[in-house]
């Protein structure tokens, strides 16, 4: 993967990241981990649906490929790019009716409180 990493910034290339994820099977691959925030590729196959579950972190999604929807607690939402989705930490969410293969950015972070870098 190329990744320019000088001081306090990387640089990654969404191509590359995207290279390192197979086509038909569900996958993440994590390309930056920091004690306040990593961030995933996410692929979805057509037709799979990925397991429950929840995370420790906020969590946000950015659908850059694909059609499908997305439960959180039990609300359900249709996704395609573009849509961008907030999941707080500790729900239950899982994507499912996958119409076209959905690939996503997932960032997950600690919460910053109110009163904290001007929030």
């Amino acid at each position: 993967m190329n990744r320019v990493q000088t001081g306090d910034w990387e640089i990654f290339q969404l191509a590359d990241i995207e290279k390192l994820i197979p086509d038909d099977v569900l996958s993440i691959r994590e390309f930056l981990h920091t004690p306040s925030l990593s961030c995933s590729l996410y692929h979805v196959p057509k037709g799979s649906k990925d397991m429950d579950s929840a995370h420790e972190e906020d969590e946000l999604y950015l659908i850059l490929k694909g059609r499908g929807r997305l439960r959180v607690e039990g609300d359900e939402q249709p996704v395609e790019p573009g849509t961008m989705m907030y999941v707080r930490a500790s729900c239950d969410h899982a994507f499912f009716e996958v119409e076209e293969s959905i690939t996503a950015l997932a960032f997950f972070g600690t919460a910053v409180h109110r009163g904290e870098h001007g929030a």
